[in-house]
């Protein structure tokens, strides 16, 4: 039992399952696109009307 869990662990540790620092920054790249894209839909003039239609809504609902 003690050599299959030390089988296990040493595997585990030479396992190559952490992302690497170019894998961080391509993420972080594609993350930052994203919220961008994000923040101008939200910001045009559509959404915000759209967005305010709906809270006067719910604020004057009975």
């Amino acid at each position: 039992m003690r050599k299959w869990a030390r089988a296990l662990w040493l595997r585990r540790m030479r396992s190559d399952a952490g992302m690497t620092t170019s894998e961080y920054a391509v993420g972080t790249i594609a993350a930052c696109a994203f919220a961008a894209v994000l923040y101008k839909v939200v910001t045009s003039g559509t959404v915000q009307g759209a967005l305010q239609s709906l809270i006067e809504r719910a604020l004057s609902a009975k």
